[in-house]
C-alpha cells in the first residue's frame, strides 16, 4: 500500500540514539552506528521520532509500504526489552548488526553515548558550528564524567557538551564561551562541576560568558561531590 512513512538519511545521522528510543514501536534501531528503519510494518508513521532527532536526518515520504502492524510492532518491543543484547534484525530479508561496534555496560546492556557533536574540549571548539543552533549547551568539568555513573543519560542526553579544566589547560574560557554564546542561538546553558575549588573557574567562566553576550539564556549549577553524588 502506498502511505506516509519515516526516511532517514544516514550522511546527517550522528548516531546518537535519541530517535530509537523515542519511537514506541521499535521500527528504529542503531545500525553499525547509524539509525535505521527495521521493519515497514512496524512503523505507525506519526513521527514521534521526527522532533526527537537532533540533526535533521529523520523525514516523512509516502511510498510503497507494508501497513502498519500494531500487533507485531508491540510483540517487537517486548521482545527487544527480553532481549537488550540482541545480535541482529532483518531489514528486507537482510540480516543486519544492531549491536556490532557498541560499547557493552553493566549486565551486559548496550550504553548508548549521547554525544551529539566533535571536538567536545572548549579550547578545541570552533565558535560557529550548526550543532550549536538550538543547541541546549553542557559545560562540564572533564571530571564530572568519571565521577558521575549516568553522566550520559542524565547530563548529556539532548544536549550539545563542551568540557574542560582550568587548572590543566591554565586558561580562561569566558573568552571562547562568549563567542559560541553570541555567535549561535544557544537555548540553555547547563554548568556540571565538581566540588573542588578548581572548578570554581569553569563556573565563573560560564557566568562571565553568559553576561558578555548580552543575551538571557536560562543557565544553572550542578555541582557533584567527590564521590559522585549531585550537591545542588
Amino acid at each position: 500500500m502506498i502511505r506516509q512513512i519515516i526516511k532517514i538519511d544516514e550522511e546527517k545521522c550522528n548516531g546518537c540514539g535519541i530517535c530509537a528510543e523515542a519511537c514506541h514501536e521499535g521500527a528504529i534501531a542503531m545500525i553499525d552506528g547509524k539509525a535505521g528503519l527495521v521493519r515497514d510494518d512496524y512503523c505507525d508513521g506519526l513521527g514521534d521520532c521526527l522532533p526527537a532527532c537532533p540533526t535533521g536526518a529523520i523525514t516523512f515520504e509516502t511510498r510503497e509500504a507494508a501497513e502498519y502492524d500494531k500487533e507485531a510492532a508491540q510483540k517487537n518491543m517486548k521482545q527487544r526489552k527480553r532481549e537488550p543484547r540482541q545480535i541482529s534484525v532483518s531489514q528486507n530479508g537482510r540480516e543486519l548488526s544492531e549491536s556490532k561496534g557498541g560499547h557493552t555496560g553493566v549486565l551486559g546492556v548496550p550504553a548508548q553515548s549521547r554525544l551529539l557533536n566533535w571536538p567536545v574540549q572548549i579550547k578545541l571548539a570552533p565558535v560557529k558550528a550548526p550543532h550549536f543552533d538550538g543547541a541546549r549547551l553542557l559545560i562540564a568539568a572533564d571530571c564530572t564524567a568519571y565521577a558521575y555513573g549516568n553522566f550520559h543519560d542524565d547530563m548529556m542526553r539532548g544536549k550539545v557538551t563542551l568540557i574542560g579544566c582550568p587548572k590543566l589547560d591554565g586558561i580562561d574560557y569566558s573568552e571562547k564561551l562568549t563567542e559560541i554564546i553570541k555567535n549561535n542561538e544557544i537555548q540553555s546553558v547547563t554548568v556540571v562541576r565538581m566540588e573542588v575549588p578548581c572548578c570554581g573557574g569553569l563556573e565563573m567562566a560560564a557566568k562571565k560568558a553568559l553576561q558578555a553576550s548580552g543575551k538571557f539564556i536560562p543557565w544553572q549549577i550542578v555541582t557533584l561531590s567527590v564521590e559522585g553524588k549531585i550537591l545542588d
